[in-house]
């Protein structure tokens, strides 16, 4: 079959083999006058002037480099640096380089062009604390059990080599860099290409609205790669629009390319995009979004989400046969504000636009996608948050109960098995699986894991005691944080007991109580892969309206054709009056305590059926 891919990804950035064996170095430094490419090899190091090019460009073109060498960049001043389109930092942030050969490794699937996103069921995991191992081979080992599960895609924290041995991944540097904590860049494309054999996506987390602040040296030979004309919480804004941006913008299209080409992923997650400061037409995020279908058009599934706090629906419109212009979906973390409401009943932080009407924004999210769509958030002091989305189709959005930022970010990292009765959690996960838009598990949600999820990093020195005193002074607004000796008892970001704390016990997953979740997430993906991803595929996204009344929630989603998928569900702690069901109805799924004959559903229960659709 044909091959949709190339193996390497060419751009104007990092080091290109030509035709001829050589190897051309290129830098975009409009700071320096003449830095130089210094090779590092065996007990001889090669330091070689850089030819300027104009427009602030340098190359370089050598027979002395050769894969695996270590390399970096000499600045006018003596620093050395790596290269920011480095493929590979095999001694971390700081040290050198190593000269990849992008098509050393031999896939085994060429074949694969992804899944229809309306298969999508996405597993969240963290490389470094999925598995004891923390590596790629321990998460490849654990495929087999992901496959079997039910999920469809797999969703990996940033990779993007960050400083020191543990990290999020949202401090990553060096964007082109799969850290080397994880193993090598073969070993990642093992991992991706082990991923296709068993029909599964893998998605990638990425981050285009800041570096870390421990080893980007981009300031100091591109200080135009950043701009005062807009002010972020990181401090200068990445330069999207001022002068000498169009080489900035380029550098991210490209890493987004790279990721999708080198490497295979299915896909990008963009983090916080609502933080990139872009005053430019287009967009960034259309230019990246109209390269990345300009350059796979329907050759392959590839599929782009945002995390965007700012509900902006603009991002994920669609065109005349449905397909995305733009974005594929977004984290829709309203779905996950009302639900956890629901569920624990908590009202500090941003929980306070939901503490009203959670029940009625469920409702809105389910059937209209966000539940702030251009309406005043009290969090926010009134501000309007959100624009209109009821036109766009549930596949736009991407639901879910858990994941690393609603974990990790609470001061203990809790779970919601530790915050919420188990009823409550069964009948919203009841509800999450079997919903027309694509759902996000967090590792170890599947067996009601209740190891923590903290925030946890590799940083020394004063950065090390700003992070964790940042940390607790961040919860001081917090009533159950109030107190200083409280705060005090948060874990230090920076320890490595706390990102042990984090890690995964799959021992846990085979306890009794723990089965029981598991058994109940493989039933209801079984039955949403049966029953609700064919209806994904019609013709014609669906109408869609709810009801409350009480605590019932009824919810209907209509396609063209007379297919009608139905949810009736009792969040509330007393039964709720609902006209019985008969034998006859195409029920797909009820909770356990669902009685047919019943005129009422139990508390925290839920019931789907499906009418006019193929049985």
């Amino acid at each position: 079959m044909k091959n949709f891919y190339s193996p390497e990804h060419e751009m104007p950035f990092g080091p290109q083999r030509l035709a001829d064996g050589r190897i051309r170095f290129r830098l975009w430094a409009p700071g320096q006058d003449a830095p130089k490419l210094q090779l590092f090899d065996g007990l001889t190091d090669h330091l070689l002037p850089m030819q300027a090019c104009g427009g602030g460009w340098f190359d370089v073109v050598t027979d002395r480099a050769r894969t695996g060498q270590h390399y970096c960049f000499r600045l006018d001043s003596g620093l050395a640096v790596p290269d920011p389109a480095s493929r590979f930092q095999p001694r971390d942030v700081h040290g050198p380089s190593e000269l990849i050969d992008p098509a050393a490794y031999r896939w085994q699937h060429d074949h694969w062009r992804g899944r229809p996103w309306g298969e999508a069921v996405i597993y969240e995991l963290h490389v470094g604390s999925f598995s004891p191992e923390g590596n790629y081979q321990g998460v490849i080992d654990r495929l087999d059990y992901l496959a079997e599960l039910g999920v469809t895609a797999l969703e990996l924290m940033p990779l993007a080599d960050f400083p020191g041995q543990r990290n999020w991944g949202y401090d990553g540097v060096l964007p082109f860099a799969p850290d080397s904590v994880y193993g090598r860049p073969e070993d990642l494309k093992r991992l991706i290409d082990a991923a296709h054999g068993r029909g599964l996506m893998v998605l990638l987390d990425v981050v285009y609205n800041h570096f870390g602040p421990d080893g980007n040296y981009l300031g100091a030979y591109a200080p135009s790669f950043f701009t005062a004309r807009h002010n972020t919480p990181w401090g200068d804004a990445i330069n999207f629009d001022d002068d000498d941006s169009a080489i900035v913008r380029a550098y991210f299209i490209h890493n987004a390319l790279y990721w999708l080409e080198e490497y295979r992923f299915d896909g990008l997650r963009l983090d916080a995009v609502h933080a990139i400061r872009d005053d430019s037409e287009p967009h960034i995020l259309e230019a990246l979004a109209q390269a990345v279908h300009g350059r796979f058009g329907r050759t392959r599934e590839t599929h782009l989400i945002l995390e965007n706090e700012a509900n902006q629906a603009r991002f994920l419109a669609r065109d005349s046969t449905g397909r995305p212009h733009f974005h594929t979906a977004q984290w829709n973390d309203d779905f996950h504000h009302a639900a956890h409401v629901l569920a624990t009943g908590e009202e500090v932080g941003y929980y306070r636009d939901f503490a009203a009407q959670p029940l009625q924004q469920l409702a809105r999210c389910l059937t209209e996608g966000f539940a702030y769509q251009d309406d005043p958030s009290s969090f926010r002091n009134g501000e309007r948050r959100g624009e209109p989305s009821a036109h766009l189709p549930p596949t736009a959005f991407v639901n879910f109960l858990q994941n690393h930022d609603q974990i990790g970010n609470r001061a203990l990292g809790e779970r919601l098995t530790q915050l919420a009765p188990a009823p409550r959690l069964r009948a919203l996960t009841e509800i999450l699986l079997l919903a027309p838009s694509p759902p996000l598990l967090f590792m170890g949600q599947e067996w009601g894991s209740q190891r923590p999820f903290l925030f946890f990093c590799d940083f020394a020195g004063e950065l090390g005691a700003a992070v964790r005193d940042g940390r607790r002074k961040e919860f001081a607004a917090f009533p159950a944080f109030a107190d200083a000796e409280v705060r005090a008892r948060i874990p230090d970001p920076t320890s490595p007991e706390t990102f042990a704390a984090s890690r995964l016990d799959w021992a846990e997953s085979h306890h009794a109580e723990n089965q029981q979740w598991l058994a109940l997430h493989r039933q209801l993906l079984a039955l949403r892969a049966r029953h609700i991803a064919p209806l994904l595929a019609l013709d014609g996204p669906p109408s869609a309206e709810a009801q409350i009344s009480g605590s019932l929630l009824r919810a209907c989603w209509r396609w063209p054709g007379a297919v009608t998928l139905t949810l009736a569900a009792n969040l509330g702690d007393n039964p709720a009056a609902f006209p019985a069901m008969t034998i006859d109805d195409p029920v797909i799924y009820h909770s356990a305590a669902v009685d047919d004959a019943s005129d009422r559903l139990p508390p925290w229960s839920v019931i789907w059926w499906c009418t006019g659709a193929e049985r």
